[in-house]
């Protein structure tokens, strides 16, 4: 015997919602309302927008180029990716202006920091040979091998490898996270933003920032370790000592 379905009142009666939350849900009527939901809205697009707003005025005169960016000891280099072992396009412009940098004695060392989570993903590594192959000494490349996120970069260059002044390398879109999030982390910086072509990358990177900003104000303000803190290291210090072959 085929089991009776409710009809329809017994299938709305069902899913009924209580008196008090379908008041609640219904639109607003009155202007009085219609003023009160504005105001709402309003107040939850500022408080969205605030971490954005927070990046921008903290990076605010900042961002350069290669061209006139100020000297500083060091060059902090983000990951952003392997594809077959080497570094992704964006990586590779990043590493590129990295170089240059470098060349222009506008750094001394080079702080390279990215994923090393697992043996067959060695993302600072190649950010190495890549930069020797174009032209910056071994000696002067420093691994971050716990780079895991912004954040964690920013943290562990601070108080891993004593870095207190760097110019940050990334593209346009993510520099402003990066020198905000350095600046709550003790290192007063400058970003060279790497011009890369408005493409589907650029967009997604663009949007994803949105959501970004938000976990960026509260690592800020929260200050957590990073993922790894581990001990402190020397190598940077004396790769920025070191006299310039």
């Amino acid at each position: 015997m085929r089991p009776r379905l409710p009809g329809r009142a017994g299938l709305a009666g069902s899913v009924r919602l209580p008196r008090r939350l379908r008041l609640r849900l219904r639109l607003p009527r009155t202007t009085r309302e219609r003023r009160r939901a504005v105001r709402v809205v309003a107040a939850l697009c500022v408080l969205a927008l605030a971490p954005m707003t927070w990046m921008y005025v903290t990076a605010s005169g900042r961002v350069r180029d290669v061209a006139d960016v100020p000297a500083e000891p060091v060059a902090v280099v983000f990951g952003a990716g392997l594809v077959n072992g080497e570094p992704s396009p964006y990586l590779a412009h990043r590493l590129d202006a990295a170089a240059e940098l470098y060349r222009d004695h506008k750094v001394n060392a080079l702080l390279v920091t990215g994923d090393n989570s697992r043996t067959d993903y060695d993302e600072p590594g190649a950010m190495r040979a890549y930069l020797t192959r174009h032209g910056v000494p071994y000696q002067q490349i420093v691994l971050d091998y716990a780079g895991f996120d912004t954040w964690d970069s920013c943290a562990r260059a601070r108080r891993v490898f004593g870095v207190t002044h760097a110019v940050l390398v990334s593209q346009g879109f993510h520099i402003r996270r990066a020198i905000a999030l350095c600046e709550a982390a003790g290192i007063t910086s400058y970003g060279v933003a790497v011009a890369e072509p408005h493409d589907a990358t650029w967009y997604y990177g663009g949007t994803r920032e949105v959501g970004a900003a938000a976990k960026a104000a509260l690592d800020a303000v929260v200050r957590p370790d990073p993922s790894l803190l581990g001990r402190k290291e020397t190598a940077l210090t004396a790769a920025v000592h070191r006299a310039r072959p």
